[in-house]
């Protein structure tokens, strides 16, 4: 059986993947009477075409960062975690109460790392206690996390309509936090050194999601901690056999994912609402499965899978606004081909894709085989 080199699988394969779903989309789109090209020419200037579309492609991508890293976690610990959306809630919660409680007599230099720091922990929390069910007393991860969304949505709203609330209001949010609880725009950052540079919702928190995909890296792939997670992952048996183990990996790899899923809330809360609101995650738990799927569970994967969904998001809220009869849900649409062929045929493509780099690896070989022949 043919197999792909690891650049392939993590850089060729997505982009041939994506190619595929995009023809895929297209043809779908000739079908309803809309222009393909035109679609795609609007929907990429929209995203990249203007500073303010790009920083509103940033300003998704951030927050897919975020759980698409905490799926690619969990996933090379064994663990298929699909409730970032509820430990990105709990997330937020955390970030959010932190700074209700203490933005009004605390300077930003404290209160910023306060509100992180809180919202990984709550979204460590979160996500620990499916991992213990599963690692000592047999629950599945799956069925856990799935009930765990809808608990923390739950909880967000118990808390914001009971407790958080300011009197007399009607509206279920919570009362804007202190200006030492924002996190500074993109815009005012670069306003502060003289660039020029139009308002949007990217904030400072896209140098937390960089940061975040760098330490994923270093922590699977260059320590020690990092390899035993993925040698449970790999083979649980395995493992235990070389002295690892598995059970508390189990725990390791959940408690980082929430932890992960859990800085969303520095994006979302603390850089854009100001303050608690629902609904803030808004389906980002759900795409950060398709974008590490579509990343191949690699950081850097990741972040190109990100940018990729980010421009969907805001390209085709541009698409849905210029082109007549283009509606959002066609988007959706879009979105949906490439988790297809990001996920269930790429078992389809990369077969395929082994067999044709196999077409030009063999001549090398047969030279250079040639060339130590004749020396």
């Amino acid at each position: 059986m043919n197999t792909l080199p690891r650049w392939a699988d993590l850089v060729l394969l997505p982009a041939v993947s994506l190619l595929v779903a995009l023809l895929a989309a297209g043809g779908v789109v000739a079908l309803v009477g809309q222009d393909p090209w035109e679609v795609i020419q609007v929907l990429v200037h929209g995203a990249f075409g203007t500073a303010r579309g790009i920083s509103y492609t940033l300003y998704y991508a951030t927050t897919f960062v975020f759980t698409g890293l905490a799926v690619a976690v969990a996933f090379h610990g064994g663990l298929f975690n699909i409730g970032g959306e509820g430990q990105a809630v709990m997330g937020g919660l955390g970030t959010g109460l932190v700074a209700l409680w203490w933005s009004a007599f605390l300077p930003a230099w404290l209160m910023l790392p306060l509100m992180m720091l809180s919202g990984v922990l709550f979204g460590m929390v979160w996500a620990a206690v499916p991992g213990y069910l599963q690692a000592f007393r047999g629950s599945h991860v799956v069925i856990t996390t799935i009930m765990f969304n809808f608990i923390a949505s739950t909880v967000l709203v118990y808390v914001l309509v009971n407790h958080l609330r300011p009197k007399g209001s009607m509206s279920v949010e919570s009362e804007m936090f202190a200006e030492s609880a924002k996190l500074p725009g993109v815009h005012e950052a670069l306003g502060a050194i003289g660039i020029g540079w139009p308002s949007s919702p990217l904030n400072l928190s896209v140098l937390i999601a960089l940061m975040a995909a760098v330490a994923v890296y270093v922590f699977l792939w260059r320590t020690r901690a990092g390899y035993r997670l993925r040698a449970v992952g790999s083979s649980p048996s395995a493992a235990e056999y070389a002295g690892i183990r598995a059970p508390h990996q189990v725990l390791i790899a959940m408690a980082i994912s929430g932890a992960l899923a859990g800085l969303v809330g520095m994006n979302e809360v603390a850089g854009v609402s100001g303050k608690l609101m629902l609904e803030f995650v808004s389906g980002a738990g759900f795409t950060g499965i398709a974008v590490a799927l579509m990343g191949r569970n690699h950081p850097l994967g990741i972040v190109l899978a990100s940018l990729l969904f980010g421009a969907l998001f805001q390209g085709g809220a541009e698409v849905a606004f210029e082109v007549q009869g283009f509606s959002r849900d066609m988007v959706v649409m879009l979105q949906g081909f490439i988790v297809l062929f990001s996920g269930a045929m790429t078992y389809v493509i990369a077969p395929q894709l082994a067999r044709v780099l196999g077409w030009f690896s063999k001549p090398v070989a047969s030279q250079g085989k040639a060339g130590a022949t004749h020396g």
